[in-house]
């Protein structure tokens, strides 16, 4: 049977499965109707759904019914759509937190050390004598850290005059990860071999991670797409069958 016409080409039913594998689409499929099944049963409040719909048309600058029927228009869709997307979202963050709040301190102690920020000074150069110099220059304060790599740093720092960050631990290199945790802050290192550069680091600050709502609400969506990549792990390979 004919399910679709897209530029004269029919498409049948029993082609859409082995279309939508080859499109890399099913596992999303998939997914989505994973989440379906799991919040079904979540109920969202008149109060709930009045907040949830100034949070979408504030994040998506809608302030009027004019910028709304654009806004429609352009993502090919009514308003009726529109709401079952602002409700299928209030009931995915409602899911969230029911099933993983209680695990929300401990995921966040073990996360705290790469979620921990810091703001560095870096100067990065390949040449070791030259690293040499400018650590003993910086020792001797006859430069600044900020003088030296605006001059000789050849990464993007040299236009920041070696500032770095704020940054989370997690997101940089683990071996200057290690360097910075173990330095305390206003300490010149010295030059140290990291891929193919030679670099020279200053901890200006260590920011902690707080379990802040933004922080929270991280968490929560980390633990949800952790434990749906295992669901759709579990459920794609069965689809092959009909492939």
């Amino acid at each position: 049977m004919t399910v679709l016409q897209v530029r004269g080409q029919s498409i049948e039913s029993h082609q859409i499965v082995p279309l939508l594998a080859n499109y890399q689409l099913l596992p999303q499929l998939i997914r989505d109707l994973i989440i379906d099944q799991e919040i079904k049963d979540i109920i969202i409040t008149p109060e709930e759904q009045e907040s949830g719909y100034k949070n979408f048309y504030a994040q998506n600058q809608i302030s009027s019914d004019e910028q709304l029927v654009s806004w429609l228009e352009q993502k090919q869709m009514s308003r009726a759509q529109m709401g079952r997307l602002i409700d299928r979202s209030l009931r995915m963050e409602k899911y969230k937190l029911a099933t993983w709040s209680n695990k929300l301190e401990t995921y966040f102690l073990s996360r705290k050390s790469q979620l921990d920020r810091v703001i560095y000074s870096l100067i990065r150069i390949k040449d070791g004598n030259m690293a040499q110099e400018l650590y003993f220059r910086l020792k001797d304060e006859e430069q600044t850290f900020a003088e030296l790599a605006a001059q000789y740093s050849q990464g993007a720092e040299s236009q920041t005059q070696g500032i770095t960050g704020p940054v989370e631990i997690g997101s940089i290199n683990p071996t200057l990860a290690q360097l910075l945790l173990n330095s305390p802050p206003a300490q010149i290192l010295p030059p140290r071999q990291i891929g193919e550069w030679i670099v020279i680091i200053r901890l200006e600050k260590l920011i902690p991670a707080q379990m802040d709502q933004s922080m929270i609400q991280r968490l929560l969506t980390e633990m949800f797409n952790s434990w749906l990549q295992t669901e759709v792990n579990q459920s794609y390979p069965n689809q092959e069958l009909l492939i």
